[in-house]
């Protein structure tokens, strides 16, 4: 099954007479269970093409299916619900809320949700053990290395089970140590079966992937499948 299914998809961007396109007639298939990387140097395209991934943009031309269900006739009500609900977000930033513990962070996209109070806190404690991170719970952001700052980020990804991880350059910010780490926690999670997306810069961060797509000029120009690779070596 494909999670995410994109035929023809551009994505242009107006400011009077000046047209700029950032993505452009760009096709993939990502099936259930894979680990891809989308990789290029800025300019390339490739956030915006997470943005539409992520149901955050919307294409200009071309059609987009998430899970077999067409994006563009979604209302925005329905948008932020499959952004909420169905895709988890990493991002470099880790975006907490610094005023929260971790598991007060981790809890807050099931408080959007309206799941009950001592489920929230059941389903976060499970996703924050899950990441290394049981004995940090009442630690608030300042109080955590980036490292376990991105690792909080993942378990607030993983709380609501979404179909979809999406980790947009989820390294930038990090050590060599704690790359690793995040990495290494990226591929337990597809080994778990999760099908995750991630956005990199750097070809030694896409590497952890099992494919990689390679974006040049707002187009995918080539893509590199591990498994191809390491049966040619």
């Amino acid at each position: 099954m494909h999670v995410i299914g994109l035929a023809g998809v551009s994505k242009v961007y107006r400011s009077g007479v000046l047209e700029v396109a950032a993505v452009r007639d760009v096709d993939l298939s990502v099936h259930d269970g894979e680990f891809v990387a989308i990789a290029g140097p800025s300019g390339s395209g490739k956030s915006t093409l997470m943005h539409i991934i992520g149901c955050l943009d919307v294409p200009t031309s071309g059609r987009y299916l998430l899970a077999g269900e067409d994006v563009s006739r979604m209302s925005e009500d329905e948008l932020a619900a499959i952004r909420n609900r169905r895709i988890g977000f990493v991002f470099q930033q880790f975006n907490l809320l610094p005023s929260l513990t971790a598991l007060g962070n981790v809890e807050l996209p099931l408080s959007y949700s309206g799941v009950p109070r001592h489920e929230r806190r059941d389903r976060a404690l499970d996703a924050l053990g899950r990441v290394g991170l049981a004995d940090r719970l009442q630690h608030r952001p300042g109080e955590l290395s980036g490292g376990q700052q991105q690792r909080v980020a993942v378990a607030r990804a993983l709380v609501t089970e979404p179909a979809l991880i999406l980790a947009d350059e989820p390294t930038g910010n990090l050590d060599s140590a704690s790359t690793r780490d995040v990495l290494g926690l990226l591929q337990d999670l597809h080994g778990a079966g999760r099908t995750v997306v991630l956005i990199t810069h750097e070809a030694d961060v896409a590497d952890a992937a099992s494919r990689v797509v390679h974006m040049l000029d707002g187009r995918v120009v080539d893509e590199t499948n591990a498994l191809a690779m390491s049966t040619r070596l």
